[in-house]
């Protein structure tokens, strides 16, 4: 599969929303819509958030969503990979590989310190590509909902 890695960019947020929705619906979640705009302006506008979308042909095909935040043990930035999606139709052609590659790029690029994520125990699928673009580590996520 061909995908272009690019930039979101405004006039993508038809397509974006639909990416949205099914990434909401693989982890089994539904936000207000006035979550989701907001998270499609601070993507666009606020300069601690980036996102990386995947255009094929057909359109969009999957996204990336990322932030950069201090941290107490490196004085550069933490790149936190927060929301990785590729449409089921494309997973395993190297959609998702190409969009972790780009978050690389754009925290070299940024000076990161590092770059991190979390994913479901039971995401077995991304697991596979994970462990080979990153190491696992024994921490063990705890919050207050």
């Amino acid at each position: 599969m061909t995908a272009t890695i690019r930039p979101l960019a405004r006039a993508d947020e038809p397509a974006w929303r639909a990416l949205w929705d099914g990434y909401l619906t693989f982890y089994e979640t539904r936000l207000a819509e006035d979550v989701t705009a907001e998270t499609f302006r601070r993507l666009i506008e606020d300069e601690r958030f980036f996102a990386r979308v995947a255009q094929a042909p057909e359109g969009l095909v999957g996204f990336a969503h990322c932030l950069f935040h201090p941290v107490t043990w490196a004085k550069a930035d933490y790149c936190y990979l927060e929301d990785l999606y590729v449409i089921e139709a494309v997973r395993g052609a190297g959609v998702g590989r190409a969009l972790i590659e780009s978050v690389y790029a754009e925290a070299d690029r940024r000076g990161a310190a590092r770059v991190y994520w979390m994913t479901h125990q039971g995401n077995t699928t991304a697991r596979r590509l994970y462990d080979k673009l990153a190491t696992k580590t024994d921490f063990v996520q705890y919050r207050r909902t």
